[in-house]
């Protein structure tokens, strides 16, 4: 036994452990990535800047005036802000509920199952989760067919290629994102608060209105920002799911890219998308400035 020990005693420390203890390495390993993925990031905005506003020939402000006043690209930038819009809502009123549920359910079986059917989208490709709501809204699809064997419609209805398909398919996508969202809010919220208002004669409905919504509003507010800003640009699901005559500033960007080989273009559309998601974040920083709620202040 003794022999034993004395061999154990006698091993040499790990090599690994040795390096742990080297001073300021665990700063070293964050600042070293953190300054490469900055770097990347900064010149690819310079070089976007610079694409917007020189070419061939020169400083220009041509592509940029051609994006704010020509009607299709002004088209494209509001389609793009409808869709965004309308799927955050969507997100919202889909994500609440579940949110909700997720936090008052005492069995944790239970949670754990709602949970996982929520975030298992998350580790589907992003590719085949459209792909499969093309088999399910086509013409002759899962949707349409059901409601015609019920016979709430008489003929197919249109769920491809347009707003409503696009608006779909990234609800479906981007809803982890405001389940997540809401959930790290309202599981925060004292539920003391809801049993006391109960305790004094508030029916349940009075304590989720006057003290549950109120303080789950900066969940609100983050998620929206969260599925608002990833919307913004999307690609794969609006070109899939959508049409030419609802298209998205993003295949926009990926058609003068790859098909009229216009970078230029290209530039000053992504620049003033930037400008535009920058400009919208700085709105909705204000307003929850505004309000002491939305910041989270209790």
């Amino acid at each position: 036994m003794s022999k034993g020990k004395t061999q154990a005693a006698a091993l040499p420390a790990v090599p690994s452990l040795q390096i742990a203890k080297i001073p300021g390495l665990k700063w070293l390993l964050l600042i070293v990535p953190l300054v490469y993925v900055m770097f990347l990031l900064y010149y690819s905005m310079i070089s976007v800047l610079k694409l917007s506003v020189v070419d061939h020939t020169g400083f220009t402000l041509t592509y940029l005036k051609d994006v704010l006043t020509d009607t299709l690209y002004l088209k494209v930038l509001w389609n793009t802000l409808k869709t965004s819009f309308l799927v955050t809502v969507w997100t919202v009123i889909l994500a609440y509920p579940i949110a909700y549920l997720l936090v008052v359910i005492e069995s944790g079986t239970w949670k754990k199952v709602i949970m996982g059917t929520v975030m298992i989208t998350m580790w589907i490709s992003l590719l085949v989760r459209t792909f499969t709501w093309t088999v399910i809204l086509q013409e002759h699809g899962v949707v349409n067919s059901v409601l015609m064997n019920l016979g709430v419609i008489q003929e197919p209805l249109k769920l491809l290629y347009n707003t409503v398909g696009v608006t779909i398919g990234m609800t479906h996508i981007l809803l982890p994102y405001m389940v997540l969202s809401l959930y790290a809010v309202m599981e925060r919220i004292d539920r003391r608060l809801i049993q006391a208002a109960q305790g004094m004669g508030a029916k349940p409905w009075q304590a989720f209105v006057h003290i549950m919504f109120p303080l789950s509003l900066p969940g609100v507010m983050s998620g929206s920002l969260i599925v608002f800003v990833l919307g913004l640009g999307y690609f794969i699901t609006p070109a899939l799911l959508g049409g030419q005559g609802n298209m998205m500033i993003s295949k926009l960007i990926q058609e003068n890219i790859q098909t009229t080989l216009n970078w230029n273009l290209a530039a000053a559309l992504a620049l003033v998308l930037l400008g535009t998601t920058l400009l919208l974040l700085g709105l909705a920083y204000w307003v929850s400035r505004l309000s002491p709620m939305l910041k989270g202040d209790r």
